[in-house]
């Protein structure tokens, strides 16, 4: 069996059809928001959920929010960098510090994003309520039938 490169996906697949390329996949597939994915990957580590729970306090610097963790400073500096990355938290210049707040317009597309969830499992919910309840008979009752 012969294999040949293929350019811009000009190559003859199986069956005479079309190979996939990644260029093909790319030009094919949906528009991803790629912060959504970011922004879950960050909140699946518990110091970094940490953080944010702290924030909601309001601004803090780097220093004093490290204060609060058992890990070393840079450690803080590495998980703000990926909450910031993830669109979930904003930094702002304060003198010679950076205070590190909530990003409002990051968690609400991060809402929208989990409402769908939440918005089909109500509808499951609704449905399951709201089907017939069968009875079943108890042998007693058949038998003073």
């Amino acid at each position: 069996m012969v294999h040949r490169r293929c350019k811009f996906g000009d190559c003859a697949g199986v069956g005479g059809k079309k190979a996939l390329t990644i260029s093909s996949i790319s030009n094919n597939l949906p528009l991803v928001n790629t912060y959504q994915d970011a922004q879950l990957d960050a909140l699946g580590d518990a110091t970094r959920r940490a953080i944010l729970s702290r924030l909601m306090a309001g601004p803090m610097a780097v220093g004093e929010l490290a204060r609060q963790f058992p890990v070393s400073r840079p450690a803080i500096s590495q998980h703000l960098r990926i909450l910031k990355q993830a669109n979930l938290v904003v930094d702002q210049a304060s003198g010679t510090r950076r205070l590190y707040k909530l990003n409002p317009a990051g968690f609400e597309t991060l809402r929208e994003y989990l409402e769908q969830f939440w918005g089909q499992a109500l509808s499951a919910f609704k449905r399951e309520v709201e089907k017939p309840v069968k009875r079943k008979t108890t042998k007693r009752k058949r038998e003073e039938q």
